[in-house]
């Protein structure tokens, strides 16, 4: 057989026929990672748009040529046995199970990513439902994806909650606080020192304790600004730092 002849495999109508059907899967499974991706692009997080319409499509790529194994490679080769998409399916979840694990920061008790981590994965499974044929569902899924970022934490917001705040408490040298004592500057505040939270470090004279205190409910209890106020006329107090203990 000539070269030209091989070339032209290439490009027989059939050939044509599905990378346009192929074309058109990633066309779609690109749209709509976008669409899930603008929710974290417009809240300023490092994986936006571009992030979420490459996994989509990657995803999509992978799990659609295993439709078209008569294809591949101009038709030249036989294919004995049908591919195994299943197989291409569980190498895209490990894939993205690193690329989401890039994503997931933790400082202190604050962790930060999941959701992203989350989304990141289910892009994914969009683009993977998008390259078996699945075409309707894809669209719902990346619809719920958009809708969960977007709307469940104004539910969560709604919902009775308590919460959360990473304090950090550095003592003046040879100040050894009590928790009792804590914990009742806690309790007249409105919040309960977490249980387990509590760590405690000692260097050169002076000792550090870290914890979580968690909100009685949703009611009256001090801001994290007030809190602020009032740990800097703390007794033995040297050094102090707050933040939402977020996860």
């Amino acid at each position: 057989m000539s070269t030209h002849e091989i070339l032209m495999k290439y490009w027989s109508a059939a050939e044509i026929t599905t990378n346009l059907i192929i074309f058109l899967n990633l066309l779609g499974a690109l749209l709509l990672g976008l669409l899930v991706g603008y929710e974290r692009s417009y809240r300023g997080r490092a994986a936006g748009m571009r992030t979420y319409g490459l996994v989509c499509m990657a995803s999509a790529a992978l799990t659609v040529l295993a439709g078209y194994p008569t294809f591949w490679y101009g038709g030249q080769v036989a294919m004995t046995t049908a591919a195994d998409p299943t197989r291409i399916i569980q190498g895209i979840v490990t894939g993205i199970g690193f690329l989401g694990a890039g994503v997931i920061m933790k400082e202190g008790f604050t962790i930060s990513g999941l959701t992203t981590a989350a989304s990141i994965w289910a892009s994914s499974a969009i683009g993977v439902l998008v390259g078996v044929g699945f075409y309707a569902a894809a669209m719902l899924l990346a619809l719920m994806s958009a809708a969960s970022m977007l709307w469940i934490a104004r539910l969560e917001n709604w919902l009775p909650s308590r919460q959360a705040v990473a304090i950090t408490l550095r003592f003046r040298r040879d100040f050894m606080p009590r928790e009792e004592t804590l914990r009742q500057a806690a309790s007249d505040r409105g919040y309960d020192i977490a249980t387990g939270s509590l760590s405690i470090s000692f260097h050169e004279g002076q000792s550090e304790w870290q914890f979580v205190a968690v909100a009685f409910g949703k009611g009256k209890v001090a801001s994290v600004p007030e809190l602020a106020q009032e740990l800097a006329l703390f007794e033995g107090v040297e050094h102090y730092q707050l933040s939402h203990a977020r996860n």
